[in-house]
């Protein structure tokens, strides 16, 4: 055997024995060190089953089978844990001693080596950014937020009744994601730089934008499948790897258009300004972090709620019970001055709707509009968490996310009928279990410094969308057999080809 190393140096052979050596330990100490959890078999050796998942964009699904086949707490690769209990995950969330993992600035970092505040896995830097940011995203200081979101909503109903519009003697399709799309792009352009893309108006893909976050999405997730995101932050090679908004594809052509809104907003004075840029500005954040925070709401602000509002809208759409009670109690709030005649439903009056808000949560449950891992570092001294009574140590230097599928299905929280869309249980008469329902639920948005900061604002779109297109219209799938295209690509889904007829009620 020692025949086939002849020629070879010396220290070429030793090299490459070494590397084995050091990979093998290194398996072997992620597997002693997580001996006590079960999973797939192959996951205690190697990162493959996860891997594939993320290559077949159902790692959503991957981690949702494994937490429903073996408990709680699954082991999904050699070093990476996945929970399904919302009191073990709310317990990671708020414990100090946990920190974002690697995942998030090597997959989810867009510019080379600059954080946002979603990036960022430094708990006190990213602490400071996210007090910066938060006032502009709660509307504390962008007082025409609502106004806003109103206007691009009137620009979406006007699009549907002058160019969508079916009647009994001829069907005109309308891919209602693309348009929903259309929608919250225009609004987070509008509340966040003060100037909408227009696409609404124009119907149409301004400069591209979808298909570049698209593209920069799918490649960023074969990217993370096969484990080279670090590449593109790596010393001097990352640069030459990472997008640019000197590329002319992917995020690369999505960062230009976008810095391109940043840099015309900053050449009006923003003392009197409304806007979320106004308010980080005041806040201290300028230049290039600036531009980095406006790119990344842009990029995870439009996505999550267009997936929101399109789950929401299939469910209904395709449920006549529901639909039917839901557009009674639209109805009804108008004829009894809960609504206005004429202009939009208010946040504060859409809250009042029971019916409306069980519809959103419940839809949002059983189809989680961001089902990623999410994972984070387990304190290097380890931690102890309760599953069910018992005490579980999670020992330190290991990685433990959730899962969205698994934990926002789960039988023990929801019933036997947790994976079907049923509004109703959000009315449930045993207020102990009900309790348990909100506050899993909520976790949909993150929970403590990590909750989602633009929550305010999606919930805002969610209902005004929904409750005026129910008001306006009929909506039918043309395709009930295939309502939708849905790849989950970095936990967003990319939801194309949901094509529907639209007819204005009473016609």
């Amino acid at each position: 055997m020692m025949d086939r190393f002849a020629g070879i140096p010396g220290y070429l052979v030793l090299f490459a024995g070494s590397l084995l050596a050091y990979f093998i330990a290194g398996r072997v100490i992620a597997w002693a060190r997580l001996r006590s959890f079960r999973g797939p078999f192959l996951t205690n050796f190697t990162n493959w089953p996860h891997r594939k998942a993320l290559l077949q964009q159902r790692c959503h699904e991957f981690y949702g089978e494994v937490c429903e086949k073996y408990g709680p707490i699954a082991r999904v690769a050699p070093n990476i844990l996945v929970t399904s209990s919302p009191d073990v995950w709310t317990h990671v969330n708020n414990s100090p001693g946990y920190k974002r993992s690697e995942w998030y600035y090597s997959a989810c970092r867009i510019e080379y080596r600059r954080d946002n505040v979603f990036s960022q896995s430094d708990n006190a830097k990213h602490d400071y950014r996210r007090k910066q940011l938060a006032p502009g995203y709660s509307g504390r200081e962008n007082l025409d937020m609502e106004d806003s979101i109103d206007q691009r909503l009137r620009d979406f109903l006007n699009l549907v009744k002058s160019r969508y519009i079916s009647t009994t003697a001829k069907i005109v399709p309308m891919d209602l994601a693309r348009k929903v799309q259309f929608f919250t792009l225009d609004v987070i352009s509008a509340v966040g730089t003060g100037k909408t893309f227009g696409m609404l108006q124009r119907d149409a893909d301004v400069e591209d934008f979808l298909q570049s976050s698209e593209e920069g999405l799918r490649i960023g997730n074969f990217a993370a499948a096969l484990g080279f995101s670090w590449i593109t932050q790596a010393p001097f090679i990352g640069r030459f790897i990472a997008p640019s908004a000197e590329d002319g594809k992917g995020f690369g052509r999505l960062m230009a258009a976008c810095f391109r809104h940043v840099d015309e907003r900053l050449q009006n004075p923003t003392d009197k300004k409304s806007d979320m840029l106004a308010s980080f500005i005041r806040h201290g954040v300028i230049g290039d972090d600036l531009r980095s925070e406006a790119l990344e709401q842009i990029v995870a602000g439009s996505d999550t709620t267009a997936s929101g509002i399109r789950c929401v809208l299939l469910h209904v759409i395709t449920n006549p019970r529901v639909y039917a009670k839901l557009q009674e109690e639209i109805d009804g709030a108008v004829r009894d001055g809960k609504a206005p005649q004429d202009g939009f439903i208010t946040h504060t009056e859409a809250k009042q709707l029971p019916y409306l808000q069980a519809t959103i949560r419940e839809a949002m449950r059983v189809w989680p509009p961001v089902a990623n891992i999410f994972s984070r570092d387990v304190p290097p001294e380890g931690d102890t968490v309760n599953i069910d009574g018992k005490d579980v140590f999670l020992p330190g230097g290991a990685y433990i996310g959730y899962s969205a599928l698994a934990m926002h299905r789960s039988t023990e929280i929801y019933g036997d009928d947790a994976k079907a869309f049923r509004p109703e249980r959000w009315f449930e008469d045993d207020k102990d279990k009900l309790a348990t329902m909100l506050r899993t639920n909520e976790l949909i948005f993150g929970y403590g410094k990590w909750q989602c900061l633009g929550k305010d604002v999606a919930r805002m779109e969610l209902e005004k969308v929904v409750f005026e297109l129910l008001r306006n219209f009929d909506i039918a799938l043309i395709n009930p057999t295939k309502p939708w295209a849905a790849m989950n690509n970095l936990g967003l889904f990319t939801i194309s080809d949901m094509w529907v007829q639209v007819m204005e009620r009473g016609s």
